[in-house]
């Protein structure tokens, strides 16, 4: 039987489950390659279910912003796969279906990315229509039409949903007219895009030069690399992407306030910089972040849904980007009690900034955030897409089998240290998403708005 150990603050006493202690983490060793084209190929072979899992992520990041460039980039992922010189969408459907595979594809900002899979004894046919949708895509007039039109839909929808608009305030605020800080486009940025455009876009801006491949399956490595070699080393396409510029700087400033009429909830988000994954104090940063609000028995969830049931999930966490990483802290709460939320989120980022953490506290994160990573390792499907983050952040697998050793170190004044600069109420911005009239008095009592 697990035995439970009871941790107290004001609220009383609650218990935290007993976590088994985290094993060294086990993380294969990749086969690397790099193809003549400058596409690095990464495979492992991980046996027991007889798949191949594809993660393929292109740079197409361009110092290039605005709705219109978000507009083609979205259809593009919506599109890659509507048809070949060779296949119809249909087509294309059908193959994958043969060889118990399937493929989907994605855009923003920095990347274009393939996922997909396939039964192992398939592998080549898989790799033979991304070169074919990389090398050859058509983009159909009509298949184009009918995308566009369902993105509009999607788009008109997710601008009335609270998320939606919270998110988007966020990085505005902070990101400003940089990139990352792009509003969605408009039903009529999407519905100007043609399919020249598309096409110019994948050739232009889709380059294997700085991309990376990750193979992941029941097949030797050395034969998932030769298959990519053979498949993908001939195909070339524009110039090397440039990376995004640093955001600019962060500046917390008033709250800003989005009016959002009749609406029963207020969406709070408070967000600031975060450290890169390769900075030495990201460790204590990230398990700062599991005891504040990272977890179901982290303080914010203790106090916040536990004690006073006014959200469902509040939580925080860190959103790694190519040039720059976002301290997120989110939680929907009625709209009644959205000052006393932000009095009690502040409380919480003060006791972290100010006291440090319980010896107990800082145990249960390395365990919490140890434990949760190498399950996500556990399955083809996701240590393919653990290792390709890594390769896109030009990290590699060691770093990740160094993970516990990392935590290991991280100390209670470190986690206090990490607090002070990144935690503290006064270096992050709040965005409310609510009835402006309902909450705007008492808000405005406790901080000034924008």
């Amino acid at each position: 039987m697990s035995r439970a150990r009871v941790t107290t603050d004001r609220r009383g006493p609650r218990p935290v489950p007993e976590i088994s202690p985290p094993s060294a983490m086990k993380v294969p060793a990749p086969k690397v390659r790099t193809l003549g084209n400058g596409l690095a190929v990464w495979a492992v072979r991980k046996p027991g279910i007889p798949l191949v899992q594809l993660r393929l992520v292109l740079p197409t990041s361009r110092t290039r912003t605005g709705p219109t460039e978000r507009a083609r980039q979205r259809l593009l992922a919506r599109t890659l796969l509507a048809g070949t010189r060779r296949s119809s969408q249909n087509d294309l459907a059908a193959r994958l279906q043969g060889i118990g595979g399937g493929l989907a594809a994605g855009a923003d900002a920095e990347d274009l990315s393939l996922s997909g899979s396939a039964l192992s004894t398939e592998l080549v046919p898989l790799l033979e229509m991304v070169h074919e949708v990389l090398a050859e895509s058509t983009f159909p007039a009509d298949e184009v039409a009918v995308e566009q039109r369902r993105l509009q839909e999607e788009l008109a929808m997710a601008a009335s949903q609270p998320s939606t608009i919270a998110r988007l305030a966020v990085t505005s605020r902070v990101y400003g007219s940089h990139p990352y800080g792009d509003p969605l486009p408009s039903g009529e940025e999407v519905g100007r895009v043609t399919r020249g455009q598309l096409a110019a876009y994948l050739r232009n801006r889709a380059s294997p030069d700085g991309g990376h491949l990750v193979l992941v399956g029941d097949v030797p490595a050395g034969r998932l690399l030769d298959a990519a070699e053979a498949a993908l080393g001939s195909w070339s396409s524009g110039p090397p992407a440039s990376g995004l510029p640093a955001p600019p700087p962060f500046s917390p400033g008033p709250i800003v306030l989005v009016d959002r009429p009749g609406s029963v909830q207020t969406s709070i988000r408070l967000a600031g910089p975060a450290l890169p994954r390769q900075h030495p104090d990201a460790a204590a940063l990230a398990l700062a972040l599991t005891i504040f609000g990272g977890s179901f028995s982290s303080r914010l969830n203790a106090n916040l849904r536990e004690d006073k049931g006014w959200t469902y999930s509040p939580s925080a966490g860190i959103e790694h980007l190519q040039s720059a990483s976002l301290l997120t802290v989110s939680a929907e709460v009625a709209t009644e009690v959205t000052a006393p939320s932000l009095v009690e989120i502040a409380y919480e980022l003060g006791r972290m900034a100010t006291l440090p953490a319980t010896a107990d506290e800082l145990d249960a994160a390395r365990r919490y955030r140890t434990g949760s990573t190498a399950l996500s390792l556990q399955t083809q499907s996701g240590l393919a897409t653990q290792l390709v983050v890594l390769a896109a952040a030009g990290l590699d697998a060691a770093w990740l089998r160094g993970m516990p050793r990392r935590f290991t170190r991280v100390t209670l004044g470190d986690v206090l240290r990490v607090s002070r600069l990144h935690l503290a109420p006064g270096r992050l911005v709040t965005v409310l998403v609510g009835d402006a009239e309902r909450i705007g008095d008492e808000v405005g009592a406790l901080a000034p708005i924008l």
